[in-house]
Parts: C-alpha cells; sequence; structure tokens
C-alpha cells in the first residue's frame, strides 16, 4: 500500500467517523421528539380525565403564564408544512401514536446506519493497522 493509499484510507475514516457523529445528532434529536410526543399524550389525557386544570403555557425565553386549562374536548393538532387542525382527544392521541411509529422506526434505521458506519470503520482501522505493521517490518 502506498502513502497516497494510506492517506485516502485515512481519509475516508474521518468522513465515516463525522457521520457517525451526525447520525448520534440525529438519534438525540429523535429521541427528544419522542420524549415530547409521549409528553403530550399524558397531558392529553391527563386533560380528558379532569375537568379544568392549572397549568403553565411557555411564551419563551424560560418565561411562563399560569393559565386555566378547561377540559374542552378539541385539541389543536399540527399536521405538517404548516398547518394545524382541531381534533377530539382520541384523534389527537391516535395521530401522535401513528408519529410515534413512524419515529421509531426512523430511530431504527438511524441505529442500522451508524452500526454499519462504525462496521465499516472498524474494517478500515484494521487495514491502516495491517499496512502501519507492514511498513514498521519493512523499515527493520
Amino acid at each position: 500500500m502506498s502513502e497516497e493509499q494510506a492517506e485516502q484510507l485515512l481519509y475516508q475514516m474521518q468522513m465515516i467517523e463525522s457521520f457517525a457523529a451526525n447520525l448520534d445528532q440525529k438519534e438525540v434529536a429523535i429521541m427528544n421528539f419522542l420524549r415530547e410526543a409521549i409528553a403530550s399524550i399524558d397531558s392529553i389525557r391527563g386533560i380528558t380525565q379532569n375537568s379544568q386544570a392549572d397549568s403553565l403555557i411557555p411564551v419563551g425565553l424560560g418565561t411562563y403564564i399560569k393559565a386555566n386549562i378547561s377540559g374542552d374536548p378539541k385539541v389543536i393538532v399540527d399536521v405538517g408544512a404548516g398547518v394545524a387542525v382541531e381534533k377530539d382527544h382520541d384523534s389527537a392521541i391516535n395521530h401522535i401514536e401513528s408519529r410515534i411509529k413512524e419515529l421509531q422506526v426512523a430511530l431504527n434505521e438511524t441505529a442500522a446506519q451508524k452500526h454499519d458506519a462504525m462496521v465499516r470503520l472498524e474494517q478500515l482501522k484494521q487495514h491502516m493497522n495491517s499496512f502501519m505493521h507492514t511498513a514498521s517490518q519493512s523499515q527493520q
């Protein structure tokens, strides 16, 4: 293996490490979305069980407004592309649960991609170690 090939191998390793780091970030984002979705379902169920509930409404930069939420049978749900629709509690929960399933699929796909990248990285490391070992023996 020539020095140029070793440099290419090193470059490939760096690219795969960068790709794996991006996949890590994607996994964290998906997990955050999953937590938010689960919390949304819990909140909707909590409102359904009580005719009224006290709550804090975030208005930005860690600032909240106290509010009293009535047991309104409708919830506003973002369905994508900046569109929100009014749904009853059960429909809203069903919509969120379907989104959770989509997120779980995305999380599994991301984990599989990360595993593949790490396997490839390990192969490249072994190849590089083999090259370094051969190069050191030829110098002796």
